[in-house]
């Protein structure tokens, strides 16, 4: 189900200036988006925190079940762009054969996202099919996005939000039209609108939509919500996040 009604988003050119509100001055724009800000990182902090602690007892249940099945590290680390085009490593339980390549996955993305939108219009094409890279027990963490839980990490260490665009990859960057560059002008987050509004179900296209429409109107309350709505969409909706 669609969380939010989608419309079509008007392409525009790269720029962190999104906070634009009618009647407002410039002043008063600053002042709300900054208090806006602060409130969005007190409840990243508070909320992130807490799930670290609850969290904990599947921590070391996920840690022991990718140790005992595959050799190599517990946690999968990986650079990703965050606010402003700044990159930054993201952390995540491992789901991947240890130093599995990545040029498979390259090709697949930046072939997806250089291709038109009308050419993308299957639905969840913008996740790879039957990836061998991927182990038995990573599959099914990742099914239900529990890879995603040392994020939480990533969120108290200000690089990442609770809400917020995935973070992407450099060559994911490296291909963007204009207007999608208006992803990176908020913290990318562990959840998003795009998750709650039919998730993998979407193309790469509509996902960016998504986002962008997100960035432009994010409020406390539409965080509120996205988080609510997660825990349905990690455990009755088809995949994880990327």
């Amino acid at each position: 189900m669609i969380f939010f009604r989608r419309r079509s988003v008007v392409p525009l050119t790269p720029s962190l200036d999104y906070t634009v509100h009618v009647g407002s001055t410039p002043s008063t724009m600053s002042l709300s988006r900054s208090a806006l800000s602060r409130s969005k990182r007190m409840l990243d902090v508070g909320l992130a925190g807490a799930l670290l602690v609850v969290t904990s007892p599947v921590w070391l249940v996920l840690a022991v079940a990718v140790r005992a099945t595959t050799p190599g590290p517990v946690l999968f680390r990986q650079q990703r762009i965050g606010l402003g085009g700044v990159p930054f490593t993201v952390l995540k339980f491992r789901t991947m054969e240890h130093g599995a390549p990545e040029d498979a996955h390259e090709r697949f993305v930046t072939t997806m996202i250089s291709a038109l939108p009308a050419m993308t219009s299957t639905r969840g094409i913008h996740k790879m099919q039957d990836d061998l890279r991927i182990t038995r027990v990573g599959r099914w963490i990742r099914r239900l996005s529990l890879d995603e839980l040392p994020q939480m990490i990533n969120v108290l260490r200000g690089e990442m939000s609770l809400v917020g665009p995935r973070p992407p990859l450099a060559y994911e960057v490296a291909k963007y039209q204009p207007w999608q560059y208006e992803r990176l002008a908020v913290r990318p987050g562990i959840t998003g609108l795009w998750q709650v509004s039919g998730r993998n179900r979407l193309t790469y296209f509509e996902m960016c939509e998504i986002d962008v429409l997100y960035v432009r109107s994010w409020s406390l309350w539409t965080d509120l919500r996205i988080i609510l709505r997660t825990p349905w969409a990690m455990f009755f909706e088809r995949g994880g996040a990327s």
